[in-house]
Parts: C-alpha cells; sequence; structure tokens
C-alpha cells in the first residue's frame, strides 16, 4: 500500500511522528526520483532537532532530511514532501562512477577534475552534473528524498567513522524505503547510500540496509 500524504505534504501513517521544520523546507519538490540515505553527525535526535531550528551565523538556513529515524527506531517527518530540502550536497558525475561516459563526456569529466582546489573542484563537477536531466545524473537536492539516521561518527578530524546502524533503525528504515519506494514508484536502483553519489565520508551510512 502506497502512504497517504496530505495537502500539506505530511504523512499521515501510525508509525511516523510528525515533528516539521519550516526553516529546512525550500522551493517546490517536483517528481520524486530518488531517495538518499544519511547519517548523522551528532548522537542523538535532540541535537539535530537544535540544529534544524536555527539559522547559521551568517543567517543561511539549516540543511536537513524529510525523515529522521532516531537509535530506537522512532520516525520523524521533519519535512513536508512536497518542499526540497538541501541533504544531497554536491553530486559527483553519475556516468564516470558507473563508467558510462560517452567519449565527449568522459572528456569533459577528466578537465572538470583538474579543477584545482577540492571545493573547487566538486563545485565545478556538481554544476555539470546538476544541468543534466534524470537520469542522466544521480537524484539531488531537487527530486530527491532524504532520510537521515541517528548516527554519530567519532575519530580524528578527516579520519571519522560513523557508528553502526542499530537494529530498531534497521527495520524502520526498511519499512519506510518500501513505502517511499511504493508511493513514488521509486526503484531499487535510485535509492543510495548519501556517500554513493555526493562527496561524503564513505563510512556514512555504509552499515544501512533495506
Amino acid at each position: 500500500m502506497s502512504l497517504f500524504i496530505d495537502r500539506g505534504g505530511i504523512v499521515d501513517a501510525e508509525r511516523i511522528k510528525i515533528k516539521i521544520f519550516p526553516l529546512i523546507e525550500r522551493g517546490k519538490l517536483g517528481a520524486v526520483n530518488g531517495i538518499v540515505v544519511h547519517q548523522t553527525g551528532g548522537g542523538n535526535s535532540d541535537g539535530t532537532f537544535s540544529s534544524y531550528s536555527k539559522k547559521s551565523v551568517s543567517g543561511e538556513p539549516p540543511n536537513g532530511a524529510h525523515f529522521l529515524i532516531d537509535k530506537d527506531g522512532t520516525i520523524y517527518q521533519t519535512a513536508s514532501l512536497f518542499r526540497v530540502t538541501n541533504h544531497v550536497g554536491f553530486l559527483q558525475s553519475r556516468c564516470v562512477l558507473t563508467k558510462k561516459c560517452t567519449p565527449t563526456e568522459l572528456q569533459s569529466a577528466l578537465a572538470l577534475e583538474k579543477t584545482k582546489g577540492n571545493r573547487a573542484r566538486a563545485l565545478a563537477v556538481h554544476a555539470a552534473e546538476k544541468v543534466k536531466r534524470f537520469p542522466d545524473r544521480y537524484p539531488s537536492n531537487s527530486d530527491a528524498i532524504g532520510i537521515e539516521l541517528v548516527g554519530e561518527a567519532p575519530g580524528e578530524r578527516g579520519k571519522e567513522v560513523f557508528v553502526t546502524v542499530t537494529d530498531q533503525q534497521t527495520r524502520s528504515l526498511q519499512w519506510l524505503m518500501k513505502e517511499l519506494m511504493e508511493t513514488y514508484n521509486v526503484s531499487m536502483q535510485e535509492t543510495y547510500r548519501h556517500p554513493d553519489i555526493a562527496r561524503k565520508n564513505v563510512t556514512e551510512a555504509k552499515t544501512a540496509k533495506w
């Protein structure tokens, strides 16, 4: 069965608690082409909720995802499913990672990878991917639902390793993913861990299963 979603993009389901944070909502979310699974850097949901509730020192709104699954398996909806949230970050090249570039695409991609500076390089690749239409690119903020798993990433800076997803989180994630894939007709091939499609810590959500 598909999820019941009301006019405001809010899910009506016993297993989901509603805790919407308007600051993480951006523009209108159109077609949903994928689902991206994340892990938080903080070890509890209260810390994430706090970050969702305030702007940065420079006045920028916070990033966030549509759902958050606590360590005990509790599922929270944190943003409307009709609104974009910033959860994906800089996209990587789909044709490069899947080894399906045309000669022209590969030449362009290799040229972008020569951009000096990690951030500048990531931004250049992202800008090139962003103008492509799905499925020539990975699902992005504009067409993907984001799910956060409360986690934690201990370790020295640059070598952080995300903790293992709990059994309760796994059960809730499997249920939620199944419901969302049926509701939006998203294939298993278009569901990803965050590092699969963006430039993120490779251990993020590595132990997540669905």
